[in-house]
């Protein structure tokens, strides 16, 4: 069964209309200024005013305060908050009460000592993002093309949506859905021919990859 892609750190109309036409259920603006693949408040209501009905935009904030958040809400039509910072249980629950958006957890994992960070946000978040944990030292926590031990977290569940995210690509993509359950995953690097710049041909093989009819369904 075909896993829900999400294409993240987009930045130009070509990304957006490559990520669209390819089938993406999701698509991802980073607002985390050191990232590569930033975008201003501007650039992203743009983007987000071009996306057609049925496909979701979220956005990727990292320890966003209220001032932030209430500047992009207001400016960029967005669908899910992303927080992929060091947020807590109780931020998540508030960022969900005050903006009245689904919120989108990351939690990086490592090591089987991450796990329970997982079940906490279970608890309040609207969707979980199981990444790898940035690795020491990396100015960025997420896209930096690094996967994590899929044994992790095989064969477990949780009672909400989540996605697969770190170090993927086309040609591991099916393999770690069979491995670990997941029916949606998230993709950035792994669909760039440079930091930063997407290309439409990997965007394609990565949803054609991730389309493919022996991923297994939720059960």
């Amino acid at each position: 069964m075909a896993l829900k892609v999400k294409i993240c750190g987009l930045t130009t109309p070509e990304s957006v209309d490559a990520a669209v036409d390819a089938g993406a259920a999701y698509l991802g603006f980073n607002f985390f200024p050191r990232s590569p693949r930033a975008v201003t408040l501007d650039r992203a209501r743009e983007l987000a005013l071009a996306v057609p009905d049925g496909v979701a935009k979220v956005a990727l904030v990292v320890d966003a305060d209220d001032a932030m958040l209430d500047a992009l809400t207001d400016a960029v039509p967005v669908d899910i908050l992303q927080l992929h910072g060091h947020e807590t249980p109780e931020r998540v629950a508030e960022v969900r009460a005050r903006y009245g958006l689904p919120v989108m957890k990351v939690v990086g994992v490592a090591s089987a000592d991450d796990l329970p960070l997982i079940d906490a946000h279970a608890r309040v978040a609207d969707q979980l993002l199981i990444d790898a944990k940035a690795p020491k030292g990396a100015v960025l926590p997420g896209g930096n093309g690094v996967p994590f031990d899929w044994r992790l977290i095989a064969g477990r569940r949780w009672p909400l949506p989540w996605m697969l995210a770190g170090g993927l690509t086309s040609a591991n993509v099916a393999e770690a859905a069979r491995r670990t359950g997941a029916r949606q995953v998230d993709v950035s690097s792994g669909v760039e021919s440079a930091t930063g710049v997407k290309d439409p041909a990997l965007i394609r093989a990565f949803i054609e990859a991730a389309a493919q009819d022996d991923v297994p369904a939720l059960r």
